[in-house]
């Protein structure tokens, strides 16, 4: 697939029907502009604010990405207030910051990174988000340390988010 450009609109945030929630909505085309649903972008929204996204189908080639409570609250927005949207290719090989901690676990693990490799995309984030999620270094390495033990402990090919999960 060619590399996109930025793509910018106007738009309307809205609100989820089916889930406690606000989105910005895709439209189709420039969902056709992007080429498919299976690319992680960062959207910007009013030239502040940019986070790693996806689209979600959402019917008759629309699409939209999700916004969470924090998000508009940091942009003094809610359901109803128009935005100018950027969207843009994240072109990581994850779709996000690999951290340096869970890096060198799995440089120093050869099968635990070949079942990270193995993993789907969603659930190789699920576990890079896990280790973000903490500030301190040793803590990371920790989390790294757990999360790839329980990788391999799971059934290869079968791995679930519970499995994943340090909860």
């Amino acid at each position: 697939m060619a590399p996109i450009d930025p793509i910018e609109y106007p738009t309307v945030i809205r609100s989820l029907d089916h889930l406690a929630g606000s989105y910005i909505p895709v439209p189709a085309a420039i969902v056709q502009q992007i080429g498919t649903f299976k690319i992680r972008l960062f959207c910007t929204i009013n030239g502040t604010l940019t986070w790693p996204c996806g689209l979600v189908a959402h019917g008759q080639g629309d699409a939209y990405i999700t916004i969470n409570q924090e998000r508009l609250r940091k942009l003094k927005l809610k359901p109803g207030s128009e935005v100018h949207v950027q969207l843009r290719p994240d072109e990581s090989e994850f779709g996000l910051e690999m951290p340096e901690e869970l890096q060198e676990v799995l440089r120093l693990d050869d099968e635990g990174q070949r079942r990270f490799r193995a993993l789907i995309p969603g659930k190789q984030r699920f576990l890079i988000r896990t280790v973000l999620a903490v500030k301190h270094t040793q803590l990371r390495v920790e989390r790294s340390l757990q999360l790839i033990t329980r990788l391999k402990q799971a059934p290869e090919g079968k791995e679930t988010f519970a499995q994943l999960s340090l909860s």
